[in-house]
């Protein structure tokens, strides 16, 4: 004989709107909470390491500019992703799809000398979104072709991802004249994002972010190839009566994700950087799927969540420079907040009701 788990979970026929959007209020707030104990814990004053965490970042316009530059990349991959999930498609390699960007755009990049104008940069932004949504294809056609499991396609193919930008960084791209550290040259001001604050380092990409964001809402709240993958994601069966294609799909939210998060590769090495490093990212595409649920799933609802994203990087600069927290102390709250939402979200979708223990056959 066996015990049944003594609470019964049944699903809520439909949330109210509203805690839809208390949910993730909520889950920062439990975040902000646990982070303090967690400070105390570390021996730190709670009160002046929130502070160092989420207020001195943005203390100065510096700081604000500084939000602008981490939430670029995390916004770009976030509402890729949006589209994926919201099309039941679980694309999990948007870390593997930003490097691959960023080195198609980086190659471009290279070939730019003194003498070409500003325009080049286009080119390196259009070669970056190519080469992540080139990546992305790869999990696509595994998927479509030999019924391979995205999840773990797209995931394996991060390493395969940064071990080629390893090996270019230290070979065929490496910078002759950088005795031997494993970098690009810097590249000339033509291939170069245009900054928007003088004396920041925000650039044009902060920009190009804020209008993929409200294009993909535009695709998929007022556009049919929205609605097409709004159906096949919730009730698939009916996508195939309607005569949507599953394959279609697939090759659709998969290029998009990966043409948007490689352009974040790109900018990231066209913007803050000016080169390529085998750490171009420090997680983003990994960090994009916290965003994307604290979104909601939704376009604009991922541009507040990554700026909270955001905040969590810097907050976690400043608290190793500041106070000599481990750098780990970012990861610990974007993994709190994760486990927040999704605590949050099962109070809000289903109802819970005590049944007590009950034996049943083995």
């Amino acid at each position: 004989m066996s015990k049944t788990f003594p609470i019964a979970m049944t699903p809520r026929q439909e949330a109210a709107r509203y805690l839809r959007w208390f949910s993730p209020l909520l889950a920062l707030c439990l975040t902000v909470l646990t982070g303090g104990i967690i400070f105390a814990a570390l021996g730190q004053d709670p009160f002046v390491a929130l502070k160092t965490f989420f207020v001195a970042p943005l203390d100065s316009l510096r700081g604000w500019a500084e939000v602008g530059v981490k939430m670029t990349p995390l916004l770009l991959c976030a509402v890729g992703l949006v589209v994926c999930f919201r099309a039941n498609v679980w694309n999990i390699g948007a870390e593997g799809q930003l490097v691959a960007g960023a080195i198609a755009g980086g190659a471009v990049a290279l070939t730019c000398d003194s003498s070409t104008g500003p325009w080049f940069v286009i080119l390196v932004m259009l070669a970056s979104a190519l080469g992540g949504a080139l990546w992305g294809a790869v999990t696509a056609l595994l998927r479509h072709k030999f019924h391979a499991n995205e999840i773990l396609v797209s995931l394996m193919l991060v390493y395969v991802a940064q071990f080629f930008l390893s090996w270019a960084v230290q070979g065929p791209m490496r910078d002759p004249m950088g005795f031997g550290f494993p970098q690009t040259a810097m590249f000339e001001s033509g291939a170069l994002l245009p900054i928007l604050l003088e004396g920041t380092r925000l650039h044009a990409g902060a920009l190009m972010a804020l209008i993929a964001a409200l294009g993909i809402w535009i695709l998929m709240d007022k556009m049919e190839m929205g609605m097409e993958f709004k159906i096949s994601g919730m009730a698939p069966l009916a996508a195939r009566y309607a005569g949507y294609r599953p394959g279609h799909l697939i090759w659709r939210s998969m290029l998009i994700c990966g043409a948007l998060a490689g352009l974040a590769g790109g900018i990231e090495a066209a913007g803050p950087l000016g080169q390529l490093t085998p750490t171009i990212s420090p997680g983003y595409g990994f960090a994009a799927i916290i965003v994307a649920f604290v979104g909601r799933l939704t376009p604009l609802g991922c541009i507040p969540a990554a700026f909270i994203m955001a905040l969590f990087y810097l907050g976690g600069e400043l608290a190793q420079s500041r106070l000599g927290l481990p750098s780990s102390i970012t990861g610990v709250y974007q993994g709190l907040l994760l486990f927040f939402i999704l605590a949050c979200d099962t109070m809000i979708f289903y109802h819970f009701k005590w049944v007590g223990f009950k034996k049943e056959a083995a």
